[in-house]
């Protein structure tokens, strides 16, 4: 959807019409729709996903009405009349080249970028943070790594290719938790049956696989604490990772994404923590947990992630929705 006014939507515009329409268009769209300047100061662009099966013209009908009377809140019926609005329909597999970094597409630049003074902090919260994590954990580290190595055969860590900001790959960092040379088939299978909404065999929905067969005696307990997690603050003080932001997934979940699960992997770096984490966990059906990271991206601030960050260690003691 294009919304049109060149008049309206300039900087500085009379009467601030201009964060009044931005307004209007935030109470009408949802995390899950892209919004940016298509061409800036006169042309809002906005990227509609989950629209369903109906037919072009019963959408499109549907949104400018709703989209017009959102507008009638925030404008005098003149200025209403002064905003145009078209809407153009393209196929799901029109980038079949996977996530793309919206930099080198400027057409849709985002209207709200976050400050560089704000990513500065969150940056420095990063390497602050895991760097205490890390000096403080040491001990864990070497009794983990011990009881890793008398549980069962192979290395400590388990490291895995995992997709970050972007669609960059960076190698992920885990304390090991399953037996060596185990097939991944299990989990591919089970990830492809969530992702497309047929939930796990016990119907229980989770976001990860319960009672796997691959995970030793040791990693069940460290899976159950998220004691295994603990390497990432390594990823994460390389700046592979923050300490708040969506799970990276792995590249067979990406392959099974729809077009608006991508979006997940633009806004912010891949987080050992989130908003999803704190609010249910693995209990969390994979859609909403979607449009939890939408939300999180959306309205994204240093104090955001302080409170995610105050309320993780509850989450993790509760243990509740963890495998």
């Amino acid at each position: 959807m294009l919304l049109e006014s060149s008049r309206l939507l300039k900087a500085g515009s009379v009467g601030g019409t201009r964060d009044k329409i931005l307004a209007a268009l935030s109470t009408s769209v949802r995390e899950t729709d892209v919004k940016g300047w298509y061409k800036h100061d006169s042309v809002v662009g906005v990227i509609l996903t989950e629209v369903g099966s109906a037919s072009r013209e019963t959408v499109a009908n549907a949104l400018s009405a709703k989209i017009t009377d959102s507008l009638s809140l925030f404008l005098s019926s003149e200025q209403v009349r002064q905003v145009d609005l078209s809407f153009y329909v393209f196929p799901e597999d029109w980038d079949k080249e996977g996530v793309r970094d919206p930099k080198a597409h400027p057409n849709l630049a985002p209207v709200r970028d976050p400050k560089k003074v704000s990513l500065f902090v969150k940056r420095c919260i990063d390497i602050l943070g895991s760097s205490l994590a890390l000096i403080v954990g040491s001990p864990a580290f070497v009794a983990i790594a011990i009881a890793i190595k008398l549980n069962s055969k192979g290395p400590v860590l388990f490291r895995q290719q995992r997709v970050g900001q972007y669609g960059n790959r960076f190698t992920f960092l885990k304390f090991r938790s399953m037996y060596v040379s185990n097939d991944p088939t299990i989990h591919r299978e089970y990830v492809a049956n969530l992702i497309a909404g047929a939930g796990d065999p016990e119907g229980k929905n989770v976001y990860k696989l319960t009672d796997d067969p691959r995970v030793t005696r040791v990693g069940r307990f460290l899976r159950k604490t998220s004691l295994d997690e603990l390497p990432q603050f390594l990823n994460a003080l390389k700046g592979e990772m923050s300490l708040v932001g969506p799970r990276p997934p792995i590249p067979y979940e990406v392959e099974r994404y729809e077009i608006w699960h991508r979006r997940r992997l633009l806004d912010v770096k891949p987080g050992l923590t989130g908003l999803w984490q704190v609010t249910g966990r693995s209990k969390t059906k994979f859609d909403d947990m979607v449009r939890l990271d939408l939300q999180y991206a959306r309205s994204w601030s240093v104090w955001l992630d302080i409170k995610i960050l105050w309320r993780t260690p509850r989450a993790v003691l509760m243990g509740d929705g963890a495998y």
